[in-house]
Formats: C-alpha cells, sequence, structure tokens
C-alpha cells in the first residue's frame, strides 16, 4: 500500500504515524501488529513504552530495513527536579495550581475529574524548578540515534510547565535533546492553550490531539489557531480513540486538506483497524516540503 510522506527537518516520513495499541501490552502482540503494519507499508512508529521500543528494535533487526523510524517519547516530568525531587511526587500541589490560577472554573471538573482542592506551588517553589539534566539524559540513553531520531517530549507535564511560565525549563531540554543529535517535538493536550505558548521552543514539530473531546476551550479557536500556526502541527489521536474509525477518511481529510496538519500519529488496537486507519489514506497527497497555505 502507498502511503503519502513528508518532510521534517529533512528527514523523510510518513503522514501517518502508527501508535500500536493492542489490547495485550506484550511485546510479542505488539511486535506481532507493528510487523503487521509494516507489510502494508507502514514504516513510521510512535513508541511511547519501553516495550514499543523493544519490539520496535526487533523489527528493524529482523527486517534489516533502515527506512523504518521510530518517534520515541520522553515525557517532561523526567527531567524537571524540586527542591531534588522529581516533579511527579508534587503533581497534586502542580494540578492544584493549574485547576485555581489558569483552567476556567467551568472547565476544572472536565479537565481534571478528581481533582479536589488542595496545597498549591508557591511562586518561591516554581521558580526553583531546575532541569534535571542528569535523569534526563538517563532517559535519553534508552533511544538509539539510529533508526529513532525523532523524540516526543512532553505529556501532561508539558501543558502545565507553559501554565506556570517555566517555558525556559523546556528550551533547555530541547538545546539538551539537539546536542545528543535528537530532533525534538513537543507533545501537549491543549490545542487552545499550548500551540501559542510552545511556539518559541524551536522544536520540529507541534504534537497536540485535534478532536472535539480533547480540545481546550473551543473546537472552532483551536482550528483557527492550526491553520495560522507556521510550524508543523502533529495531530495526536486524528480518529477520537476509535470513534471516527468507519469514517477514517473523511477524518484524514478535514486534518490534511482543511487543516493543513503535517502529520499525525494514529492508534492500531487490532489487526482489522490496519487497513481502516491506513486506507483512509488513500487520497491524502504527500507533503514535501512542508508547506502551509
Amino acid at each position: 500500500m502507498h502511503l503519502p510522506i513528508a518532510i521534517l527537518e529533512k528527514k523523510r516520513i510518513q503522514r501517518v504515524i502508527c501508535s500500536i495499541r493492542p489490547a495485550s501490552s506484550s511485546v510479542q502482540d505488539i511486535y506481532s501488529l507493528m510487523e503487521k503494519v509494516y507489510e502494508m507499508g507502514g514504516y513510521c512508529f510512535f513508541l511511547p513504552t519501553a516495550k514499543h521500543l523493544e519490539s520496535f528494535k526487533r523489527l528493524r533487526e529482523s527486517t534489516e530495513d533502515e527506512t523504518l523510524t521510530g518517534f520515541g517519547y520522553l515525557g517532561v516530568e523526567s527531567g524537571i527536579s524540586l527542591t531534588g525531587k522529581p516533579l511527579h511526587q508534587f503533581e497534586s500541589k502542580v494540578v492544584s495550581t493549574i485547576a485555581r490560577n489558569i483552567i476556567p472554573s467551568e472547565l476544572v471538573n472536565k479537565l481534571f475529574p478528581a481533582f479536589s482542592v488542595g496545597e498549591v506551588l508557591t511562586q518561591k517553589e516554581i521558580d526553583r524548578m531546575m532541569f534535571d539534566s542528569s535523569r534526563f539524559n538517563q532517559s535519553l540513553s534508552l533511544f538509539p540515534l539510529q533508526g529513532v531520531p525523532f523524540l516526543m517530549i512532553g505529556g501532561k507535564y508539558a501543558d502545565w510547565l507553559l501554565g506556570l511560565g517555566r517555558s525556559d525549563l523546556l528550551k533547555e531540554m530541547v538545546s539538551e535533546t539537539r546536542g545528543k543529535g535528537f530532533i525534538p517535538i513537543f507533545s501537549g493536550q491543549w490545542a487552545t492553550f499550548t500551540l501559542p505558548k510552545a511556539k518559541p521552543l524551536e522544536m520540529a514539530g507541534y504534537a497536540i490531539p485535534v478532536n472535539k473531546s480533547k480540545i481546550l476551550f473551543d473546537f472552532t479557536q483551536a482550528c483557527n489557531i492550526i491553520k495560522k500556526f507556521d510550524k508543523p502541527v502533529i495531530s495526536l489521536d486524528p480518529l477520537a480513540g476509535g470513534a471516527l474509525l468507519k469514517e477514517s477518511g473523511e477524518a484524514f481529510s478535514f486534518l490534511f486538506n482543511e487543516l493543513k496538519i503535517h502529520s499525525a500519529v494514529a492508534e492500531i488496537n487490532s489487526e482489522g483497524e490496519i487497513q481502516s486507519v491506513l486506507g483512509g489514506l488513500e487520497n491524502i497527497p504527500s507533503l514535501i516540503p512542508f508547506h502551509k497555505t
């Protein structure tokens, strides 16, 4: 199957990056489904866990195909510390601060359904957050540059750090990542909130969910921001958790042809979904070089 391609920082990739999510998360099941995607023409894979990375390495070795391209993932919290402790140990305080000071009250329950009012971070604590290069590089060392040239850096803490005004910590991660030869991609949750604030980070691309169930504030506003954004946008969860699987062609047409996104990370949960996902790209053109009108 011929799949549309694109160029991202002078590297050739497919416009859909496959995220393998079988019901069983065993290495064998991930590998088997990854192998089926490869047989259908897919060669770009999102690698969110160690099991995905192991499966990808195995596929690359068994096929001896150097075009196979991995997109690794590093949570922002893997490189941020507060008072010498990993930032995720303070998650309840971070969430309380974001919910109280940044998110409109009517959206708090939607974004943080289990939220209960708790202690917030002081400005002094926010200022004392530091980039932990040792811990970050330890996580970075898990990815082989040969085969996994791209690293998605983000997750929920990416949005939260931007909300706390600490984009400087993300800039340090970008610098460290590029210094090791990798190509960083920002990964966030809230398009309307994230894209304007993350743009100065000089990432290769900006990955955010583009579906109504995961857009913060307003879907129309998010679409307008994406259309005007002059850097590569990568859609996360383009088929809304499988809800749009049967209409994948229409969903991809909207994203690629109307919103002019660069590429998408699409989940594949079973062998039966491979044709639905990859088949939905039949009328999507290649994009060389990146250009948004």
